[in-house]
C-alpha cells in the first residue's frame, strides 16, 4: 500500500444489522433502496443471509481519525449462488489448480442483479485497498464486487481489479406522455402486437396497483407463494425466506410497489418492484396460474404505465431475458470487477474476459440492432 493508504484502519463487522442504521445510510444515500441499512439488515434478520445460507456477512469500513468514510456490503461466500455473474468455470478451475476458490470475498447485494452503488461513501480507493488487504490476510482466492457503477468500476481497474461485462435490458423513459405515446415511437407491427398483448392478459381479471401500507397481509401472503413457485422452478429453492416476506413491507415502506392480477377477487398472479430516487427495479414475479402474456403486463407494462406517471427515469428489470428486447427494454453493459491476487490466475482470467467481452460487445450490438423502435426515433 501506498503510504496514505497504510494509515487507514480497515474493519470488518458482524453484519449490517447491528450497525447505526443513521451512519451506513449516510453513506449509501438515498438513491438506491437495496444498499440502504433497512433492506441489507433485514436479509439479516430473516434467516436469508447468515448460517447455513453461504452468505456470511462481513461488512468491511474504513476509518481515518476514528470516523468512518466508506464502507461495503461484504459477505464471505462459500458458493457462487444467487450472484448473477456466474464464475463456477474460474473455480473449477482454480480448484484442478489445487487451490481453494472458497471461501470468496463478495462486495454486493445478495439475490439483487441491480446495478447500484457497492462502494459506499467518498472514500472508495481506501476502501479498495481494505478489500484488497482482507483478501491477501485471510489467503482468500479473490474478492469481486458486482453491478457496481461505472465510476466504482473505473476506480477499481484503475487499481488493477479485472473488468467483466455482463448483458442486461433496462426501459428508459424519454419523457413520455403516457403509454400511447411510448407506443407511438415503436414500429407498427410492434406496436398492435404489444396492444393485442395487454388485452389478452387482463382479459377476465383485475389489476391492481398497491404501494407501502397499501399491501396489506394477505396481498404479501400470496406474493410469498408466487416468489416460492417461481424460485423452485429457475433455482431449486428459493433464496429468500418467508420472514423477509413477512416484514419486507415494514421495513422497505413506501418504495414496495406491488402489482397483483386478481381472478374472482383472488390473486392470482404479483409482481413486486422497489422505487428508487429516480429507478423503478423490477424484482419478483410469480403466479398460481398460467395465462397467456400476464407475465409481460404486470412485470413490463404495468411498470412502464407506472414510471411514466410518476416521471421516473428507468426501469431495471433484473437479469437476462432477451423477450425484454420486444417490449422496448434496451440492451445495458453492466460491470462487476475482481481482484484474484495470484498472478498466474489473474492472468488467465484476464485472457478470458477479453474474448468474453468482445462476445459482449457482439451480442449487445445484435441486441440494438433487433429494439422495435422506428428508424426515426430518438431511442
Amino acid at each position: 500500500m501506498a503510504d496514505r493508504e497504510a494509515e487507514i484502519v480497515a474493519r470488518i463487522a458482524a453484519g449490517v444489522a447491528g450497525l447505526a442504521a443513521d451512519r451506513w445510510n449516510g453513506l449509501a444515500g438515498s438513491d438506491d433502496p437495496f444498499s440502504g441499512h433497512a433492506f441489507l439488515a433485514l436479509l439479516e434478520e430473516s434467516g436469508s443471509v447468515g448460517e447455513g445460507s453461504g452468505w456470511t456477512p462481513l461488512p468491511v469500513m474504513v476509518e481515518r481519525e476514528g470516523r468512518v468514510t466508506a464502507a461495503a456490503p461484504a459477505y464471505l461466500k462459500s458458493h457462487s449462488q444467487g450472484e448473477y455473474v456466474f464464475d463456477h468455470g474460474w473455480a473449477d478451475a482454480w480448484e484442478r489448480a489445487g487451490g481453494n476458490y472458497y471461501p470468496k470475498l463478495q462486495v454486493a447485494i445478495p439475490f439483487t442483479p441491480c446495478v447500484g452503488p457497492r462502494l459506499l461513501g467518498g472514500d472508495k480507493n481506501a476502501l479498495l485497498a481494505a478489500l484488497e488487504t482482507v483478501t491477501v490476510q485471510n489467503s482468500l482466492s479473490s474478492a469481486h464486487i458486482t453491478f457496481l457503477t461505472a465510476e466504482e468500476s473505473k476506480a477499481a481497474e484503475t487499481r488493477g481489479w479485472l473488468r467483466r461485462d455482463g448483458l442486461q435490458f433496462h426501459w428508459f423513459n424519454r419523457g413520455y406522455a403516457g403509454f400511447d405515446d411510448f407506443l407511438a415511437v415503436l414500429s407498427s407491427r410492434k406496436r398492435k402486437a404489444i396492444r393485442k398483448e395487454r388485452a389478452a392478459a387482463v382479459e377476465g381479471l383485475e389489476i391492481v396497483t398497491l404501494r407501502g401500507g397499501e399491501i396489506e397481509r394477505t396481498h404479501w401472503d400470496a406474493m410469498w407463494s408466487f416468489y416460492q413457485h417461481t424460485g423452485a422452478r429457475k433455482w431449486g429453492r428459493p433464496y429468500l425466506t418467508r420472514a423477509f416476506f413477512d416484514e419486507v413491507g415494514a421495513a422497505m415502506g413506501n418504495s414496495a410497489l406491488m402489482f397483483l392480477a386478481l381472478g374472482e377477487g383472488r390473486p392470482i398472479a404479483g409482481a413486486l418492484n422497489f422505487i428508487g430516487r429516480d429507478t423503478l427495479y423490477g424484482r419478483y414475479w410469480g403466479a398460481a396460474e398460467d395465462r397467456p402474456f400476464l407475465h409481460f403486463e404486470l412485470s413490463y407494462y404495468r411498470a412502464i404505465d407506472w414510471v411514466i406517471e410518476h416521471g421516473l427515469k428507468t426501469i431495471q428489470a433484473g437479469a437476462q431475458g432477451e423477450h425484454k428486447l420486444a417490449r422496448g427494454y434496451e440492451p445495458v453493459v453492466t460491470p462487476s470487477v475482481h481482484f484474484l491476487p495470484d498472478p498466474g490466475f489473474h492472468r488467465a482470467v484476464e485472457d478470458f474476459l477479453v474474448r468474453e467481452r468482445e462476445a459482449v460487445r457482439l451480442e449487445f450490438e445484435w441486441a440494438r440492432a433487433a429494439l422495435p423502435y422506428r428508424s426515426d426515433s430518438s431511442s
